[in-house]
């Protein structure tokens, strides 16, 4: 009977330990621990990118500002915090005049966890936080921010929700605000363009948004790809094609009579068949025969010897199939190459060092298409000698919004 008891005993500790295993709950933990942290930093960018755009006067559209119930005022008061008009009558301003911005409540038990995403990604940011007693309980070091009570009755504040706060001035003059100056973004994969913190900057999208029609997810693209599992079957002599994110099914085998030298083809956009140019019967016909070579580079008024190609090891020849017209560009792809640049390329990194390519003249880089439209420094810190160096700026670092590498480096 001992023996039976003892058994069991050791049956029941058995399932216990994997049930209760502590890899098993610290993996789950870590888990949700993620997911959270992901859910309430999406929160918190979509806040403050609404907010800063009210600042701007741009209009921010986002599925996240109905998602999250995300909303913006304008809110101005008299010398007794009473709320009055934000208009400047006979010279008069308001007193205070402020831009809130507020979203759905947070629950108490995820406030550290927000707390931890302010003080993260939005450190200097005293304003910013969650409205707790009256207050608003920001990220780093500082102080809470106390919040007028015309304020809380007019936003109808209530505890746990994020607040963002700023006080501004209304201008004496209608003021007209240009419009952002600095170079296009381009935005990769999985990713939107938005006006944040007085910047363009590419923001994820919110993963979690269903795509539309039969697409579907993929973590790994970050983008809506067709549905596999809702392709249709179709009958013998069709085939299934996405049209506008719907499979549908079309006939592939055309009723167009094409004339010579060209072939049917499906339109999937109007699900017609066009004739097109037969592509095997398309000749490749070389326009030049000869090539012109561009101009000799040298400095001015002295006796430059052609040679027989007018590109260096460090340099690629660009032709024009219509002037038949040579060109000589960098070839980024030569930086390896010791004729290009003697030294170790690894050791030209980091904030105080940077490549760029030795142009020797205003008119050689207008021929080089990735330049174009930027400022090419020909002066004594820069070499001229239609190689690779590197520039070595010391403490005063790269100015990285000048500079375009491997092409352009200069220091701040």
């Amino acid at each position: 009977m001992n023996i039976f008891i003892m058994i069991l005993v050791a049956m029941l500790m058995l399932g216990f330990y994997v049930i209760s295993s502590p890899n098993q709950s610290v993996t789950e933990q870590g888990t949700e621990y993620a997911v959270t942290q992901s859910d309430l930093r999406s929160i918190a960018e979509c806040a403050a990118a609404q907010h800063n755009a009210q600042i701007k006067g741009f209009s921010f559209q986002d599925i996240c500002i109905e998602q999250n119930g995300i909303k913006s005022e304008f809110i101005c008061l008299n010398e007794n915090q009473k709320k009055t008009d934000c208009e400047i009558i006979r010279n008069k301003k308001p007193a205070y005049s402020y831009i809130i911005t507020s979203t759905n409540q947070i629950p108490e038990k995820k406030y550290n966890n927000m707390i931890d995403i302010l003080e993260e990604y939005f450190p200097d940011t005293g304003t910013f936080g969650i409205f707790l007693n009256d207050a608003i309980m920001s990220g780093g070091i500082t102080n809470p921010r106390s919040v007028p009570k015309t304020i809380i009755d007019e936003m109808e504040l209530k505890n746990g929700q994020l607040v963002y706060m700023t006080q501004y001035e209304l201008p004496e003059t209608e003021t007209a605000f240009n419009s952002q100056t600095d170079t296009d973004i381009i935005c990769p994969v999985g990713t939107i363009k938005t006006y944040k913190f007085s910047r363009w900057q590419c923001i994820p999208y919110n993963t979690k948004t269903d795509c539309g029609g039969d697409t579907i997810w993929d973590s790994d693209l970050l983008e809506c790809v067709p549905d596999e599992t809702k392709k249709p079957l179709c009958a013998e002599q069709q085939t299934a094609v996405l049209v506008d994110s719907v499979w549908e099914c079309v006939n592939p085998f055309p009723e167009k009579v094409c004339p010579d030298n060209m072939i049917a083809r499906l339109n999937y956009t109007t699900l017609e068949w066009e004739c097109i140019t037969d592509p095997n019967e398309i000749q490749n016909i070389k326009k030049c025969e000869t090539l012109n070579r561009g101009a000799i580079y040298g400095a001015l008024g002295s006796t430059v010897r052609i040679p027989s190609s007018s590109c260096t090891d460090c340099e690629k020849m660009l032709t024009d199939p219509d002037t038949c017209i040579s060109v000589c560009v960098p070839d980024p792809s030569q930086i390896n190459n010791p004729k290009c640049y003697p030294g170790d390329v690894k050791e030209c990194s980091g904030n105080s060092r940077a490549f760029y390519f030795g142009f020797p003249s205003y008119s050689y880089a207008s021929q080089v298409n990735e330049v174009k439209g930027k400022s090419i420094p020909l002066d004594k810190s820069h070499s001229q000698n239609r190689k690779f160096n590197c520039l070595d700026c010391g403490d005063k670092g790269i100015d990285e919004s000048k500079s375009f590498l491997p092409y352009i480096a200069i220091c701040k």
